[in-house]
């Protein structure tokens, strides 16, 4: 049942849309204590809140009338953080004031701007625009605010993370004052409440965020891994899901080019988004991901704001979000428009109880479960196979051409092998992970023993007790040396002029290509330092016991390992 105090054009656009009921966040904000009042909002992604802002400016600007008069200067004004969030916006505001007579225009970074001035100066009624471009409109006086009864601010956390603190407090001081000013944020964080404090007066909070409307669409997953497993597990996921489109979350921009291109090496049709894209390739990876030639987008929290893909299906939580509203907001890429999603979050094992307690706060049922096999990667294709070559399909002619002659020169078994081949030549191959199952007191290993060190490899450095060596500063040049993680080195045993430790068999090859990639000749910091394999150090000491012992070794010049230089990046996905 909708409200009465929505105006008669807006119910009739919400009813032709197919709206029975409104949102939770869309019957909060038509409530009879809302008019008038400012707004502070906090709602989840896809729970309809460009609709309950247009609501709400449609009861105000159509109180008296339920069309616009002639168009002026603008009568509200919403700014959203990026480009797409703005034409998406844009583009709900057009079906919903549709029996209106609203002219509305857009304003956003990669568009004409002298396009746009035009239709600023011909007269409009709402305007959607980006932080930037709407502060350059302001500033060349192509941008009238003087008549604006509404602002809202869509995505206020983000813009303000993004930097456009500056370009937001432009505009709004040039604002008259008793305008309404709508905030929708669905996060509150310190620099929010500061902006709501300044520009709002006696806003009413709204908060829908506990309403289970907002993910019922979205199921939840955990799965533990290994760290080393991180990229090995992305890929089983996208393999096992087969997810029309996925989108995988990673903390900076390094780690989205880093894993988009190991992605890409693999054989996925990946894109990547980031804040080093600019906006032309930002909208070419939109468009490969809606037309299909692209299925896996990597990005992260910034750069993923406003898209909106239909056949967004799974989001993968590559690296952890901070808090569990980033969580939410992250996962409501998915499950849209009352379709399914599934969002899984990788978690190393001894993040597990973090996670947890993650979930917990953001009330969420997440089904804990291993990581897919490559056995079960195998048996999911042979199902899909088998499921694709026994639908019906009409033969053309030339398609019946072809199956005579291969019938007539090859077996039907040599020719459904070869269609199996080509078909698993496609896809790319399922990894081997390492089985977090097995338990030490299963196994009969001593308590102390550590997971995933069965098979070990030792590795020497060029560095001992002569030079200051110590643990604590040899695991950080280590991790950053070799794109590991503390938890993937074994033992360390330090010798005079020398040091050995242990790295598991598994990661022997990849530990050695990051090392001779960061390693610099000649260099005085500790990408100089030489690391190779080695011999346990006990082989070492007694072969150097048949030799002799030998005579005291010189002490070179290496870092002070007290104040090391630390050099280099650390490993995208959790590692280093």
């Amino acid at each position: 049942m909708m409200s009465p105090l929505i105006p008669p054009p807006l119910q009739a656009a919400l009813s032709a849309r197919g709206y029975e009921s409104l949102t939770a966040v869309q019957a909060s904000v038509v409530e009879p204590e809302t008019v008038g009042r400012d707004l502070i909002v906090s709602a989840r992604t896809g729970s309809g809140k460009t609709v309950a802002f247009g609501l709400s400016m449609g009861m105000e600007l159509l109180a008296d009338a339920p069309v616009f008069a002639r168009a002026g200067a603008p009568l509200a004004l919403v700014i959203a953080p990026t480009r797409e969030l703005a034409l998406q916006v844009s583009r709900e505001l057009v079906w919903l004031f549709e029996g209106t007579g609203a002219r509305i225009t857009t304003c956003v970074g990669g568009m004409d701007p002298s396009k746009e001035r035009r239709a600023l100066y011909a007269g409009t009624h709402i305007i959607v625009g980006t932080p930037g471009r709407l502060r350059d409109h302001l500033e060349r006086g192509a941008l009238d605010v003087s008549a604006l009864r509404f602002v809202v601010l869509d995505e206020a956390d983000e813009m303000l993370d993004m930097g456009f603190r500056d370009d937001l407090e432009g505009i709004l001081d040039a604002t008259p004052e008793d305008r309404r000013t709508l905030l929708f944020s669905a996060t509150m964080p310190k620099p929010i409440v500061s902006l709501a404090k300044r520009y709002q007066r006696d806003a009413l909070r709204i908060s829908t965020l506990g309403d289970d409307a907002g993910h019922g669409d979205i199921s939840y997953q955990a799965v533990t891994i290994s760290p080393a497993d991180t990229e090995h597990a992305v890929v089983n996921l996208l393999r096992f899901h087969e997810a029309e489109t996925a989108m995988l979350f990673c903390a900076t921009r390094d780690n989205v080019r880093h894993l988009h291109a190991t992605l890409v090496e693999r054989g996925f049709a990946a894109v990547a988004l980031s804040g080093e894209h600019s906006q032309s390739e930002r909208n070419q990876a939109l468009q490969a991901l809606r037309d299909k030639r692209a299925r896996v987008c990597v990005a992260t929290d910034v750069a993923a704001r406003g898209i909106d893909v239909a056949s967004l299906s799974l989001v993968i939580h590559v690296e952890l979000p901070r808090d569990a509203e980033t969580l939410q907001h992250r996962s409501g890429r998915t499950g849209r428009a009352g379709k399914k999603g599934t969002a899984i979050l990788i978690v190393p094992h001894m993040r597990r109880r973090r996670v947890e307690m993650m979930l917990r706060n953001a009330r969420i049922q997440a089904e804990w479960v291993p990581a897919p096999t490559a056995e079960a990667i195998r048996e999911q294709d042979r199902e899909r196979l088998l499921t694709a070559l026994m639908t019906p399909v009409e033969a053309q002619d030339d398609d019946q051409l072809i199956a005579e002659r291969l019938l007539a020169q090859k077996t039907p078994e040599e020719i459904a092998v070869a269609l199996v081949q080509m078909h698993r030549a496609q896809l790319p191959s399922p990894e081997d992970l390492i089985d977090l199952s097995r338990k030490a007191e299963a196994d009969g290993r001593p308590a102390h023993h550590r997971e995933g060190f069965d098979d070990v490899v030792w590795f020497q450095l060029d560095v001992g007790r002569q030079h200051q060596a110590d643990p604590r500063w040899l695991m950080p040049l280590l991790c950053r040396r070799g794109h590991i993680t503390r938890n993937e080195i074994g033992a360390i045993r330090i010798a005079a002029t020398e040091s050995f430790f242990q790295i598991p068999r598994t990661l022997e090859q990849r530990f050695a290509k990051a090392v001779a990639r960061t390693f610099v000749a000649g260099a005085e910091d500790e990408t100089g330092l030489i690391i190779s394999r080695s011999e346990a150090p006990r082989q070492i000491a007694k072969a150097r016991r048949g030799q002799g012992r030998p005579g005291p070794a010189p002490v070179r010049h290496k870092p002070t390992p007290t104040k090391p230089h630390r050099k280099g990046r650390s490993h995208p996905h959790g590692r280093g």
